[in-house]
């Protein structure tokens, strides 16, 4: 028998269209099925009602780089930079994480993510460093009903890569490498080919110093993903949108861990689709709209214009772009028929009678997150996390 949702009666924020008030989302075995008004009469026997009025839906919120692992170092980063990030965190505490514990904190990051809107992490997992760790990894997440993108941080394991690059569904695999611009390129560039050769887009930590040479070797591409991107010049930006590759920044911890201006604004202009992402919650807030906020506080003071760019296309880069990020362009990011139904259903904007994108970016928080779905299943409900 079919499992089916109905939320009924929603403010509709496709992403990939007009906005839609007054309108129903079927969604039948995880799949959206129909937006449209009306759509009671198509709903089959048993199907569940939520009940939307004065509600906005937007597709989930796509993070597409965070270090999920570091959920329990919450608040212990204030003024932690780069030195003893590595010292501390990836030297002492990863280190001493044992499966067990990275479970734990998987379980946990997933739930402040979840709890946030943020129905797909890509994990840049450290964590994976034996084959029970990535174990241990993947089933917390798949317990925990957000979609993960688990990216490998070992590409030397390859036998536990290749295993974790055969998973399909809700939690699927991806490959994490130091990347060319802090590492030997060499040995990058095997990491990369290695990762193509699977299937899996591969994220790298980039400054941007070898963008042009990635470029010139054929190396850039849709697959490859590059996170921060800090330094790369407005003609490199250029390379990296004519070539389709993924980028993401996250601007709140680079701003705070001191590595230098966003991209964002440069990649942008130059036809380029940049994600965004929570990265640390060693010294950053778990959600994803403080980052929105941040870019379009920075954008709005580099055209010192009141509205340009318009804060609504910003949502795109926690939506739509932020799925083409993670290798989910198809799959998910957009409130339309043949998407997984990864669903928020926000609250706080029910007095507007116009367009509400905008607003969503500039003025909601985490504590407008009402309820959640995953694949067409209740993951929080009424404010209150259900798994």
């Amino acid at each position: 028998m079919s499992r089916q949702v109905l939320v009924r009666n929603a403010h509709v924020v496709p992403g990939s269209g007009p906005e839609l008030p007054g309108t129903d989302v079927l969604c039948t075995d995880g799949v959206i099925t129909a937006v449209a008004p009306g759509l009671e009469a198509r709903a089959a026997p048993g199907c569940e009602v939520i009940d939307a009025t004065g509600l906005t839906v937007t597709a989930g919120f796509v993070d597409a780089h965070r270090h999920v692992w570091q959920a329990p170092l919450r608040g212990t980063g204030a003024d932690m930079g780069l030195p003893r990030y590595f010292a501390e965190v990836l030297g002492t505490a990863l280190h001493a994480m044992t499966p067990a514990a990275a479970a734990a904190a998987t379980r946990l990051g997933a739930a402040l993510a979840l709890d946030a809107g943020i129905t797909t992490v890509f994990d840049y997992s450290n964590a994976t460093r034996s084959p029970e760790h990535t174990d241990a990894i993947v089933e917390a997440f798949e317990a925990s009903g957000i979609r993960a993108v688990v990216g490998h941080g070992d590409p030397s394991a390859t036998a536990d890569v290749r295993r974790l690059a055969a998973r399909t569904g809700r939690v699927t695999g991806a490959l994490a490498i130091l990347g060319p611009d802090y590492g030997d390129w060499d040995e990058a560039v095997a990491q990369l080919t290695f990762g193509r050769d699977l299937g899996l887009t591969v994220a790298a930590h980039a400054g941007g110093a070898t963008v042009r040479r990635l470029h010139d070797a054929g190396l850039l591409g849709p697959d490859l993903q590059l996170v921060h991107l800090n330094a790369v010049t407005a003609g490199d930006a250029k390379l990296l949108a004519d070539t389709g590759t993924a980028v993401v920044v996250t601007p709140t911890v680079e701003a705070v861990m001191g590595h230098g201006a966003s991209a964002y604004g440069r990649l942008a202009d130059a036809g380029a689709r940049p994600a965004l992402g929570v990265d640390v919650v060693i010294n950053n807030p778990p959600d994803l709209f403080e980052p929105l906020r941040d870019t379009l506080r920075t954008a709005r003071l580099a055209t010192g214009s009141a509205s340009l760019p318009p804060a609504a296309d910003l949502l795109r880069a926690v939506t739509a772009d932020g799925a083409r990020a993670v290798g989910l362009g198809g799959v998910v990011g957009t409130v339309e028929a043949g998407r997984r139904a990864d669903l928020l259903l926000l609250d706080g904007l029910g007095h507007l009678t116009g367009e509400r994108a905008g607003a969503v970016v500039s003025c909601l928080t985490a504590t407008d997150v009402r309820t959640v779905l995953v694949d067409g299943r209740v993951v929080k409900r009424d404010g209150h996390l259900v798994v």
